[in-house]
């Protein structure tokens, strides 16, 4: 049976001390987690709508991953409990969050150490344009719209 990493999903090498593919350490047993039973929980009303966006690594460990964007805010940064887990040291814990308005996403920074730029311009908040690259530490990303 193959391990995986908790955060990132990627397979790891059976008695490694870090995922290969987004560097997350592991730690004895933290790296276990017991799935959830479905059969118990109730199912949805309604299926979410599909993500009107995605923002791509283009540039890091994470290169080629792909996060949707949908209507709940995005956080990235290098906690393990981002959305958008970016492991440098070169990402604030909570370095951005990204977040719906009206028909557009918006990208803020969460008063990061080292901010956050948009195709090289350093920003506090902007309404993101596809095409658009967003420098987060040593990480590069793109914004698409579907």
């Amino acid at each position: 049976m193959s391990e995986t990493c908790p955060v990132c999903g990627a397979p790891v090498t059976p008695g490694a001390s870090a995922c290969e593919a987004c560097g997350f350490k592991l730690l004895g047993t933290t790296e276990r987690f017991e799935p959830i039973n479905l059969a118990d929980a109730d199912a949805p009303a309604a299926a979410p709508a599909p993500a009107a966006a995605t923002l791509t690594v283009l540039r890091g460990r994470q290169a080629g991953a792909s996060y949707a964007l949908g209507d709940e805010p995005v956080t990235i940064g290098r906690s393990p409990q981002c959305t958008v887990f970016l492991n440098d040291m070169t990402v604030s814990r909570s370095h951005a969050v990204v977040e719906r308005e009206g028909d557009a996403y918006v990208i803020r920074d969460e008063n990061s150490f080292n901010g956050v730029w948009i195709n090289n311009a350093n920003v506090e908040a902007k309404v993101l344009a596809p095409g658009d690259l967003i420098q987060i530490g040593s990480f590069c990303l793109r914004y698409d719209e579907a």
